[in-house]
C-alpha cells in the first residue's frame, strides 16, 4: 500500500519574540536641559501633573525663610535662574511634640553646631558641600537622623536657608540630609519636587549617582504614607523613572530592592482604588512614572526574576483592569509585557493568569485604531500561544476572542491598503524599508492567527471561516515578499497550518488552486524562509489529486527535486513530502527519474537521516512508492543507487550505529523514538524488497576463441 504524508512536520508555533521585533523604536520623553523660566523654553511634564511644570512651580518651605546669601554656583545657571521662592510657614508643621527625644548636648554642642556655622560663614560652594557631607556623617554618627529629636527644627531651617543658592551639587547634598530628617506634608513635596527639577537634566544623573540619592527616593516610596504624599510619591516616582533610563543605575536599583518596592507601590494603588471603588485623584500619573520605570528595568534578568518571585504580573493585569481608560498606563504596561513574554519563564506565568485573556480582548477593542498599544498587545498574544496550546485554548475560548482578531484584521488591512496608495508608480522605496505601522500591527496578527490554528479545537473553525480567510489569501495577493517579507511569510504559515485539516466546509480546501497559484510567485523568490513556507503548504495540499496534477502541469515537481539540493533540513523535508504524495499517484512515479531525483532523495538520507529520522522516514517511503512494481532493483533505481541504498538503509537499520550521535539524553530519547517509531519498520520493509530484487552476481567475462 502506498505511503502518503499525512500533514506538516511543524506548525508555525514560534517566530520573533524579541521587543524589537515589533519594528518600533518608540523613545520616551527625553530629559531636557533647565533652561531660564519662561512658558516658551521650560517642556511641561503632561504625562505627571496637570497644570503648570515644575519650572513655573516654586518651591515653598515651611519656615522662616531668612536672608539668602549669595553664594557662586556650581551649575551653569545663574543664581536668579535657579532662584526657589521660599516662603514663610509654621515652625508648628515641623514639629512632633510628642515624639521628641532629647540630644546629646555635648555631641550637639561640639560636633553639631560648628558644622552649622561653618555652612552660615563659608562663601565657596565646594566647601559648603563638602560641610553638608560632613554634617550628614555627624549627624548619622549622633543617631539624629530621622524626626524624633528637639533640635531638628534648628537643624532645617539652616538647610533651608541654603537651598536658594542655586547649586545643582548642593541642593542635592541639601535633599539628602532634609530626607533623612523624615519631612512631612509639604516639606516632603517641595524637596521631592526640587530633586525633581534637577534630574532633568541628564548631566545631572553622576551628581544623583555619586549622592546616592536613589536610595533616598526609595526609602521615601516605603516609609512614607501614599495617600498623605500622593503629590510628593509623583514628583519622586518622576526622578526615579529618569535616571532608570540610564544603564549606570541599574544595579543600584536591583541591590536597593526598587523592583520590590515599585510593586508594592502598585499593589497600595489598586488596594485603594478597590476599597474606593475609583480611580484616586493623580493615581493615573502616578502609576505612569511606576511603569514606566518598570518598563525600563525589565531588561535585566534578575529584574524578571523578582517579578515572577513576588507574582507581579496579576498585579499589572489589575492595574490595566482598573485603569483601562487610561492608555499612558496601559501601553506602559503592554511595554512591560512585550518584553517579559519574550522570555519562557515569564511567558509561562502570564499565560497561567487566566484573567489576562479577556483583558487583553477589552484593550483592542477599545483601542482598536491606537496602532503603538495594539501591535503591542498583539505581540504579546503572539508569544502567549507560541508554545502554549493551554492558552490557544484558552484565548479561543474568550468571548468574542475570534470575531475582535478579524475585525482588527479588517481595520488595518483597510488601513495598510490606504497608506500603500501613497506610493506612486514609479516611487523608489527604501532599500531596508521598516514596516508601516498599519502592516506591522498585520504582522503580528497574523502570526496569532498561526498559532491559533495549530490547536486541533480551533484550527478548523479558522479554516473555515469565510471572512479571515478572504483576508489571508487577499493579504497573500496584493503583497510582496520583497516589500513585505514577514507578512508575507507569516500569511503563508498561518494557510499552511490551516491547510492541514481536512475538514467539509474548510475554504482552505475549497480555494486550494488558488492558492496553489498565489504560491508559485513564492516559490520562485530568491527569499528561502518564503520558498519553505510555500513548500509547506504544498505538502499539505498535494494530498488531493487535483493539486498534483497542478503540481506536474506547472512543473512545480521540478522545482522540489531541485530544493533537494539546498543542504537545507526543513526544505529537504517539506520537499519529500510533497514528492511523496505525488507518488501515491502510479501515473506520477517516474518523475522521481526526472533532474536526478532518486540520487537527490539518497543524498537527503545520508546528510541528515542520522539526526533527523522523521526525514529519513519520507525519504523510505517515497522509494516504497516508487518501488511499488519492482522487479529489478538495478533497474528500478539504478546499480550505484541501488548499492548505495542497501549500504545505508544496513547502517542505519543497525541500531548502536543509528543511535550513536553526542546527543544529550532527552535528545537520545526523542531520536530513538522517531528511529524506532517512524523510520525503521518503513526502512526494514524497502531494505527487504530491494534484497529480494537484487542480484549480487558479477557478469561473466565474454570467452575468448
Amino acid at each position: 500500500m502506498p505511503y502518503e504524508l499525512l500533514g506538516p512536520k511543524d506548525h508555525l508555533h514560534h517566530g520573533k519574540t524579541k521587543e524589537n521585533y515589533l519594528g518600533l523604536h518608540l523613545q520616551e520623553h527625553q530629559k531636557t536641559d533647565l533652561h531660564p523660566p519662561s512658558a516658551s523654553m521650560h517642556p511641561v511634564l503632561s504625562s505627571l501633573i496637570p497644570g503648570p511644570s515644575l519650572a513655573h512651580v516654586s518651591v515653598h518651605w515651611s519656615l522662616d525663610q531668612g536672608k539668602r546669601r549669595p553664594r557662586a554656583s556650581s551649575s551653569s545657571r545663574s543664581p536668579d535662574q535657579s532662584r526657589l521662592d521660599i516662603r514663610a510657614g509654621s515652625k508648628a508643621d515641623l514639629q512632633e511634640k510628642n515624639t521628641e527625644i532629647e540630644v546629646d548636648e555635648v555631641f550637639w554642642n561640639t560636633r553639631i553646631v560648628p558644622i552649622l556655622h561653618d555652612l552660615e560663614k563659608e562663601e565657596n560652594i565646594e566647601m559648603v558641600c563638602a560641610t553638608c557631607t560632613q554634617l550628614h556623617h555627624a549627624l548619622e554618627e549622633g543617631n539624629m537622623l530621622g524626626n524624633k529629636f528637639k533640635r531638628r527644627s534648628v537643624l532645617l531651617k539652616t538647610l533651608y536657608k541654603l537651598v536658594d543658592v542655586g547649586s545643582d551639587l548642593l541642593s542635592l547634598k541639601l535633599a539628602k540630609i532634609i530626607l533623612a530628617l523624615k519631612v512631612s506634608g509639604k516639606n516632603l513635596l517641595n524637596v521631592c519636587k526640587l530633586i525633581f527639577k534637577i534630574s532633568r537634566s541628564e548631566k545631572n544623573d553622576s551628581l544623583i549617582r555619586n549622592d546616592s540619592i536613589l536610595e533616598s527616593l526609595l526609602e521615601v516610596l516605603r516609609s512614607e504614607d501614599l495617600q498623605a504624599n500622593t503629590e510628593a510619591f509623583l514628583y519622586c516616582m518622576g526622578t526615579i523613572k529618569f535616571i532608570s533610563g540610564n544603564p549606570e543605575f541599574l544595579h543600584e536599583m536591583m541591590g536597593k530592592g526598587a523592583v520590590e518596592i515599585l510593586m508594592s507601590l502598585i499593589k497600595q494603588v489598586n488596594e485603594n482604588t478597590k476599597k474606593s471603588g475609583t480611580c484616586l485623584p493623580n493615581s493615573g500619573h502616578l502609576l505612569v512614572q511606576t511603569t514606566a520605570t518598570l518598563r525600563n528595568l525589565v531588561d535585566s534578568p534578575l529584574a524578571r526574576s523578582k517579578l515572577l518571585s513576588i507574582n507581579a504580573l496579576p498585579q499589572l493585569c489589575t492595574v490595566m483592569e482598573q485603569h483601562i481608560g487610561d492608555k499612558d498606563v496601559c501601553t506602559n504596561i503592554a511595554r512591560i509585557f512585550s518584553k517579559l513574554t519574550s522570555y519562557h519563564d515569564c511567558c509561562v506565568a502570564l499565560a497561567s493568569y487566566s484573567r489576562c485573556y479577556a483583558l487583553f480582548l477589552n484593550l483592542i477593542n477599545k483601542y482598536q485604531k491606537k496602532q503603538d498599544l495594539v501591535v503591542r498587545v498583539v505581540f504579546i498574544l503572539g508569544n502567549l500561544t507560541a508554545k502554549n496550546n493551554q492558552a490557544r485554548e484558552q484565548f479561543s475560548k474568550e468571548k468574542g476572542s475570534i470575531p475582535t482578531l478579524l475585525s482588527l484584521f479588517h481595520t488595518f488591512y483597510k488601513l495598510d491598503l490606504h497608506s500603500g496608495k501613497r506610493w506612486g508608480e514609479g516611487d523608489e522605496r527604501p532599500e531596508a524599508r521598516r514596516p508601516a505601522q498599519a502592516e506591522d500591527v498585520l504582522i503580528k496578527l497574523t502570526r496569532v492567527l498561526a498559532n491559533l490554528a495549530i490547536h486541533p479545537g480551533v484550527g478548523p473553525a479558522i479554516a473555515a471561516h469565510s471572512h479571515i480567510v478572504g483576508l489571508l489569501l487577499a493579504t497573500l495577493e496584493s503583497k510582496s515578499i520583497d516589500d513585505c517579507e514577514e507578512l508575507v511569510i507569516n500569511t503563508t504559515a498561518t494557510i499552511n497550518n490551516l491547510s492541514y485539516y481536512k475538514v467539509k466546509n474548510s475554504i482552505i480546501q475549497d480555494r486550494k488552486l488558488y492558492i496553489a497559484e498565489l504560491l508559485l510567485k513564492l516559490l520562485v523568490s530568491n527569499n528561502m524562509d518564503g520558498i519553505l513556507e510555500a513548500v509547506r503548504v504544498f505538502g499539505n495540499l498535494s494530498q488531493d489529486h487535483d493539486i498534483c496534477d497542478f503540481i506536474v502541469q506547472k512543473n512545480v515537481h521540478k522545482f522540489m527535486i531541485a530544493l533537494l539540493d539546498a543542504k537545507h533540513q526543513d526544505i529537504c523535508f517539506s520537499a519529500c513530502g510533497v514528492l511523496l504524495n505525488l507518488t501515491v499517484d502510479r501515473d506520477k512515479r517516474l518523475i522521481l527519474k526526472e533532474g536526478g531525483g532518486i540520487k537527490k532523495l539518497l543524498d537527503c538520507l545520508r546528510d541528515f537521516g542520522p539526526t533527523d529520522w522523521q526525514l529519513a522516514s519520507l525519504v523510505c517511503k517515497t522509494l516504497w512508492n516508487f518501488s511499488e512494481n519492482i522487479t529489478n532493483a538495478s533497474s528500478c533505481f539504478g546499480d550505484e543507487a541501488a548499492n548505495t541504498l542497501l549500504a545505508l538503509l544496513s547502517s542505519f537499520l543497525d541500531e548502536e550505529l543509528a543511535l550513536n550521535g553526542s546527543f544529550d539524553q532527552d535528545l537520545k530519547n526523542y531520536h530513538k523514538l522517531h528511529w524506532e517509531t517512524e523510520f525503521r519498520p518503513v526502512a526494514q520493509q524497502l531494505l527487504n524488497r530491494i534484497k529480494n530484487h537484487h542480484t549480487f552476481l558479477e557478469p561473466l567475462p565474454i570467452p575468448s576463441f
